[in-house]
């Protein structure tokens, strides 16, 4: 049976809102599985918010990969931070995947965040939690090490639209969505 993916096609803000629900789960030493909770769209070159807003670069190439392509690049030499590519080829338009809920490897995620709180609950801790790594940028998501997985669509009236946080250009677009209640 194949595997039923959400829908990464369309503007990148209304794909933001659609990813909410939906899992990202990893097989790296375990299983782990995150239900995506907070995400924040990014919308290419016309976007100065965008780490693609000046083109595409060695750095940011996997942003305008195919819809699917994994974006993952280090934020403040510190967290990893994880993307998906929407959109059309070539575009540069993605989600930051900011937080999630872990429902599948507690222990396996405990053990990698040397924690037992506050899991995946930010884009770095997110990563951390599912061993997310620089070596998955450019993978899919569709078929590749970091899978994502149709979810329930969470109930329309607990979803929060807000400004971007955590960037200093373009942060009142209000493409950051939040499941209210999630973590």
């Amino acid at each position: 049976m194949p595997l039923v993916v959400p829908d990464l096609s369309g503007p990148v803000e209304d794909v933001a809102r659609r990813l909410l629900g939906h899992r990202l789960r990893t097989d790296f030493g375990g299983t782990a599985t995150v239900v995506i909770e907070e995400v924040e769209a990014y919308g290419g070159v016309d976007d100065p918010a965008s780490h693609a807003y000046r083109g595409r670069t060695a750095r940011n190439a996997s942003m305008f990969g195919p819809a699917g392509t994994l974006y993952v690049y280090r934020s403040y030499g510190i967290h990893w931070c994880a993307n998906v590519a929407t959109g059309s080829e070539g575009t540069g338009e993605a989600v930051l995947i900011r937080g999630g809920r872990v429902v599948e490897g507690m222990e396996l995620v405990r053990a990698r965040r040397g924690r037992r709180d506050h899991l995946a609950d930010g884009p770095g801790k997110l990563t951390q939690a599912l061993g997310i790594s620089g070596d998955h940028d450019g993978t899919s998501v569709l078929a590749g090490p970091v899978r994502l997985e149709k979810g329930p669509a969470p109930d329309p009236a607990l979803v929060r639209r807000s400004p971007r946080i955590g960037i200093s250009r373009e942060a009142e677009r209000p493409w950051r969505f939040v499941v209210a209640g999630g973590r």
